[in-house]
């Protein structure tokens, strides 16, 4: 497991269907060592605070893995970054890293926290108007990270597992869970007391089960 790219970047306004949108997707490859605190990278920014940013999102990451599916869809090369994600890696898949699971890399820890939720954004990038959808129908997601120790990560550092999340919740399943909500209550019910799921995403699921937000 390894950093394949490290990205950052501000964030630019674009044309949104004759419109000008502020948007931080427009990340780009960097070299060396980066910076990385409890909110986010040094060098790095996000347009829409209330959706992106913050602690628990202090880090996006994104599998390589699923690069070839998307230019295939897309017809077209993807460079590094093409999600707006921080990190792309290689072997961590959404099927496979859960919730809490706890990664060194670089001098810094991390945890996982929550899917990252597709939005309009990436189809403003890439064009197709669905591709929120198609993101959601492969689970081809990607992940945020909050950050347990501050360092500094660079590309083509190794990623280390360090510890399993309490309770086995994939990425993929948490995703799914955000989608169909109280079709599946007993497992939304669990992942609502899950301490290591974003607070976002926990008081999402307990707002669904008519309970007060922790």
């Amino acid at each position: 497991m390894e950093i394949i790219s490290l990205n950052v970047g501000r964030p630019i306004t674009v044309d949104y269907r004759g419109k000008p949108l502020e948007t931080g997707i427009y990340k780009m490859p960097v070299e060396g060592s980066v910076q990385l605190n409890t909110n986010g990278f040094a060098g790095d920014g996000q347009a829409d605070l209330k959706h992106h940013g913050g602690p628990d999102k202090a880090v996006c990451a994104y599998p390589i893995e699923h690069y070839p599916h998307w230019e295939q869809q897309l017809g077209k090369k993807l460079e590094y970054s093409a999600f707006g994600e921080n990190i792309t890696t290689a072997g961590l898949l959404e099927t496979d890293v859960c919730i809490g699971d706890v990664y060194e890399i670089g001098t810094t820890v991390l945890q996982v926290s929550q899917p990252r939720y597709p939005c309009f954004k990436i189809s403003q990038k890439h064009g197709p108007a669905d591709l929120p959808a198609q993101v959601l129908d492969t689970r081809y997601s990607g992940f945020y990270l909050r950050v347990l120790r501050e360092g500094k990560i660079s590309t083509g550092d190794v990623i280390v597992k360090k510890e399993s999340g309490a309770g086995g919740a994939s990425v993929a399943h948490v995703l799914h869970l955000m989608q169909v909500g109280l079709q599946e209550e007993a497992a939304l019910a669990v992942l609502a007391e899950l301490e290591t799921l974003s607070a976002v995403v926990r008081n999402k699921f307990r707002k669904q089960l008519g309970q007060p937000e922790s």
